[in-house]
Parts: C-alpha cells; structure tokens; sequence
C-alpha cells in the first residue's frame, strides 16, 4: 500500500482536519447544556456561586464554539479541493442535510451567543436564561444534522442510484438510517463526558492548589455527579451500538475484534494482540473463550463472522481499528471508576480532601477527548475502504490531485492549525489555571486570602 500517493495523502489531510474539529464541538456541546443548567439552579435558589461558575465556563464555551466554527469552514471547502467525487455522487444526499444544520443550528446559536456573553446587564434574567437555552439547544440540533449525514455514509438508506449519482428517494429513512439512533446518543453523551471531564479536571487542579471557595468545590462535584450518571449510559449505548454494527457492518467488527475466522459453537475475545494483515492472524492474542459471543451477540454460542469471509480488498485495516477501540474501551472504565471513586469519597466525606483522588481526577481530564477521537477512528477507519458503505469507495471519491500537491496542502494546515488552534488552546488552558472567580458587590473579583495558607496546610499534612 502506497501512503504518499494522492489518496492517502487527502485522507490524511481530513482524518488531522476532522480530530482537531470534533474536540472543538464536542466541548461546546457538553459545555452548553452545562451552562444551560447553571443557570436554571441559579434562577431557581438564587445562589451567586452558580451565577460565578456560568459566567466563568462561558468563557471556555466560547472558545470552543469559535475554534470549532473555523475549523468547520475549512472542513466544508475541503470536500471540494480533496474529495470532488464525494461530493459530486453523494452531494445530493449530504449537501440538504448539511444546509439544514447551518439553517437550524448556526443561525440559532450564532443569534443567540451575543445574549449569553454580553447580555447580562441588557436584558432580564428570564430572557438571558431563554437565550443560553437556545444555545444550548442549537448545539444538539448541530449534531443531529451532523450525525445524519455521518449515519447515513456508514448505514445508507432510503436512496437510489440515477445516472451513477445517489438520489434521496426517503428523506425520513435516509436521516433516521439504522445506525443513526445508537450513533447519535453515543456522540451525544460522549459530548457531555468531554466537558465533565474538563470540569472536574479544572476543579481538582484548584483543589490541590488549596481553594475551597463554592464555585470550585461545586463544579468538582456536578462533574463528578455527571460522570457517575452518563457513563454507565455510555457503556449500555456503546454495546447496543456494537449490536448494530455487527448487524450492518460485520467486516468492521471482525477488524475491531482481530477476528479472521469465523468460530463455531462460541467466539473468544481477543482481549489484546497484533493484528497482521498480510498474515491474517492475530499475533500473540490474549483470549477469552465465548466473551466475543456473550458481548456482541448476547449469548454463550453466538457466532461472528470472521474477516476471511470478506474479500481482502474490503476487509478494513484491523491493526488501527483493534488498538483505538481498545483505547476508547478502556478509558471508559476508568471513567466509570472515577465516578465510582468519587461516590466513595463523597459518602465518607472526603471528595475535596483526597489528595491522590484530586490528582487522578486532573491525570483524567483529557481522557474524554481522546477517547472521543479513538471512537471516530474506529468508526471511520472501521468503514474503509467504502465512503459510503457498500456504495461508494474512497479511492472513487478523491480529486483528481497530484500526490504533490496533497502533501504541500497537508503540511500547511499542520503548520497552520498548530499555531491557530494552538493558541487557543493555551489561552482556554489559562483560563481554567485561573478558575472561577467571585465578585464582590462591586463587581470586582474577589481574591482568596485563604488560598495561600490552604496551600501550606495541605503542602504540611502530605
């Protein structure tokens, strides 16, 4: 296989592209609904430690909001330079759904942001709260348009071919396509650990620092209660998503799972082990006799079909896809067992003096983000080599474009998207070193007098 040829080179060029802008959403949308939530406990008890917290994570939604927005636009022109063919067999289909999110979603969130930022003092508590709302609401609108579209390249339905051009014949079945249910609710979610994450992350660093301030301790515990909710949820989505992907894509989850023969009377899981392509083993595998037939079939003798029931040239490359869900996997669990932990300590009344829970909880906060960006790869690299599953292949879907001309492409936007994004990055972490601050009946930030003794008391007691 040839990896610096033009093909390779423009899907590289969108695999850097699309990680760097699904981070940017995926906080956005967590981040939103979050918002959204201070602000109604803040209307309801009328606490200011809430109306602090809101005032201080609308400042890193907004980043996120604008970086993702950029690096959407680029993304948009790039099925145009990179992916012509795409966008010429399959623009009928993704070209609607992508104009109704722009229609639905981005006027609502972009019409309403302004309000949410700098509406405080302009218009009344009730109308804000009804803008963040809308905001909030416009994000999840965002990915089901989204979603749609990506659902509908992994589980086509509802269509026709016409004059070699994909025609929608059934909008409702086209949008609602098998996959996009399970694949909606997973994103969904996944948006929100994202944000949990980065929440709790951020009051864990404050915490080990020595504040003990409302809106510090407050966002450590809504996190924590948050993860202790949605990840066993995220776990029961990902194994109905599993059951449908097996239904529909069997030659993603033998690659998944490193399977190559289809075993009767029970499949074991490869619990690690290098898939080999060319040998089509998989090298030095650790097994589990019948657990493949227990999770992906929800019996003791379920059988899977193996990748040698495929033919070579469909069979997705299993040694990416084995690694980033077992990736995905096991962040998961430690996901749950940090919300597990976290119960445990809250019960013994010691979730903000753990010291060694705080640090494990700050090693966490970027485990939403990269097992976001392992569940796409799995997802998108399980699909290959079909741009649309079974209907349309990559290698028909690309520009005509010299190899040399991809790569000088590629390099820019790694050169160009470090810095940018880069930056934004750096400032959003500045933002969250410095925290939450309260502000006094002036409105000027309070300072924490105690935040310097705290410190040394905890320093002393290790």
């Amino acid at each position: 296989m040839e990896i610096f040829d033009a093909l390779h080179l423009a899907r590289l060029q969108f695999a850097f592209t699309v990680s760097f802008h699904i981070v940017f959403p995926a906080i956005s949308i967590g981040m939103a609904s979050f918002l959204a939530v201070l602000e109604w406990r803040w209307l309801l008890t009328g606490d200011k430690a809430y109306k602090t917290m809101f005032q201080f994570w609308s400042k890193i939604f907004a980043i996120g909001f604008g970086m993702g927005v950029v690096s959407g636009v680029v993304m948009a022109y790039e099925f145009g330079t990179n992916w012509s063919g795409f966008s010429q067999v399959a623009g009928n289909i993704t070209g609607p759904l992508l104009h109704y999110e722009v229609l639905t979603a981005f006027f609502l969130e972009a019409g309403f942001l302004g309000i949410v930022l700098f509406g405080w003092e302009r218009v009344s508590p009730r109308a804000h709260f009804f803008a963040t709302l809308m905001v909030a609401l416009g994000t999840l609108i965002s990915t089901f348009w989204i979603l749609a579209s990506n659902s509908f390249m992994q589980t086509p339905q509802g269509f026709a071919i016409e004059n070699g051009r994909i025609v929608p014949v059934d909008w409702l079945k086209v949008v609602f396509n098998p996959s996009f249910p399970y694949r909606l609710a997973h994103m969904t979610i996944a948006a929100f650990i994202v944000a949990g994450f980065m929440i709790a992350a951020c009051g864990a660093w404050h915490l080990l620092r020595g504040r003990r301030d409302e809106p510090v301790k407050r966002s450590f515990s809504m996190a924590l209660w948050l993860m202790l909710l949605l990840a066993p949820i995220q776990i029961f989505i990902g194994d109905a998503h599993g059951l449908n992907t097996r239904e529909y894509q069997p030659a993603k989850i033998a690659a998944i799972e490193g399977l190559w023969e289809t075993e009767k009377g029970g499949t074991a899981l490869n619990l690690f082990g290098l898939p080999d392509m060319e040998a089509e083993v998989t090298r030095y595998a650790v097994q589990v006799p019948h657990l493949g037939s227990l999770i992906l079939t929800h019996s003791w003798d379920g059988e899977i079909r193996g990748l040698k029931e495929f033919p070579k040239a469909e069979r997705p490359y299993s040694p990416i896809v084995f690694w980033s869900f077992r990736l995905m996997a096991g962040l998961g669990m430690l996901m749950l067992l940090t919300a597990v932990l976290g119960l445990l300590l809250r019960k013994g009344g010691r979730l903000y003096e753990a010291r060694w829970f705080q640090r494990f909880v700050l090693c966490m906060g970027p485990s939403g983000l990269i097992a976001l960006l392992a569940g796409w790869v799995t997802t998108e690299v399980g699909r290959q080599p079909w741009t649309v599953y079974g209907v349309l292949r990559t290698e028909d879907s690309v520009s005509p474009v010299s190899a040399q001309l991809a790569g000088v492409s590629l390099l820019i936007f790694v050169i160009v998207y470090f810095a940018v994004f880069g930056m934004g990055v750096y400032y959003m972490l500045k933002l969250m070193r410095r925290g939450p601050v309260e502000a006094d009946a002036h409105g000027e930030s309070r300072k924490h007098p105690e935040l310097h003794n705290r410190a040394l008391d905890a320093l002393q007691g290790e």
